[in-house]
């Protein structure tokens, strides 16, 4: 540990648990979720880009979905997976401000796009004679670059507010990953405003962008008045699974960064929920419940004995 009044070179997470035994079954379990969400996320990035079918905005918006699941979980997975297998868990402090960065930018785009999909669909069912005027792949592809660009800004910001303190020990993280508000809690000044910053940025980006999916769901479901059975019955499928993401992911998101207890156990959890948890399940609630998807699985699924032939 750095002594007091030096600069703190790294920080040593106290990870998960003090038990070693139950230290080792999480190894399992979590490399187990972690392979999952690699090859569940993977073969629905190759499954849309595959089939032409497939190739619609909401398809598209389903693919970056994937994309942006697999480097979320990969920023803490890896290390955390790494940590669990030996007694010392420290990281630099180079490698922990990276991993805060990449965090943020991560969950910072994942909200965004969760936030676009839900205009996407309000569009699709609301006004389905003026969709494909208003939302196309180059739309599509202008909006994703625009929020990676959102992104890296509301992480740039973070990563600034948090790296401009200084760090004079101690240097033990209550957790298993680089995030703001358990390294700013090492800071050896008053960290009140920039604590206020930061929860000022992340949380209403989360309460915003909650808002505004709620509203765009208020909207459909008014929309539903009107549609035929069969419209309904696709229009909640679609829906319902688009919604319980957002309520999977942004919820753990809302509480981290807008409540104000310091309970180190209960935002542990919550940052598995949402930096495992939430990835591995996201495939499933999409293929589980969506027809054109599992078909196309299944297709690419019969054409790949063919092609390895």
């Amino acid at each position: 540990m750095a002594e007091l009044n030096q600069t703190v070179t790294h920080f040593v997470f106290l990870g998960l648990t003090n038990n070693r035994s139950l230290e080792l079954v999480l190894f399992v379990i979590f490399f187990i979720i972690y392979l999952l969400i690699l090859a569940g996320n993977l073969l629905i990035m190759v499954t849309v880009a595959c089939d032409q079918c497939l190739h619609t905005p909401m398809y598209f918006f389903l693919g970056n979905l994937s994309f942006i699941d697999i480097c979320h979980s990969s920023v803490t997975a890896p290390k955390m997976l790494h940590d669990s297998l030996i007694h010392q868990k420290i990281i630099s402090f180079g490698g922990c401000v990276a991993q805060l960065f990449f965090l943020h930018i991560c969950a910072c785009a994942e909200i965004f796009l969760l936030t676009i999909m839900a205009y996407d669909r309000c569009l699709a069912i609301c006004c389905p004679l003026h969709y494909v005027k208003f939302v196309n792949l180059k739309i599509c592809g202008y909006l994703v670059g625009a929020l990676w660009v959102g992104a890296t800004i509301h992480s740039l910001v973070q990563t600034v507010l948090t790296i401009r303190l200084p760090y004079c020990g101690p240097n033990v993280i209550d957790s298993f990953f680089c995030d703001v508000p358990p390294v700013i809690k090492l800071a050896c000044t008053d960290t009140y405003f920039t604590g206020v910053l930061i929860v000022s940025n992340s949380g209403v980006i989360s309460l915003v962008c909650f808002l505004a999916l709620v509203t765009s769901y208020i909207i459909i479901l008014f929309s539903l008045r009107k549609q035929t059975a069969e419209g309904r019955r696709k229009a909640f499928s679609t829906c319902s699974a688009h919604l319980l993401v957002v309520v999977l992911f942004l919820g753990p998101c809302i509480f981290i960064y807008t409540h104000p207890t310091s309970n180190f156990s209960s935002e542990k959890l919550v940052a598995v929920f949402y930096t495992m948890v939430t990835p591995v399940l996201n495939p499933m609630i999409y293929t589980l419940r969506n027809k054109d998807v599992k078909n196309s699985m299944q297709k690419l699924g019969q054409c790949l004995p063919v092609c390895l032939d």
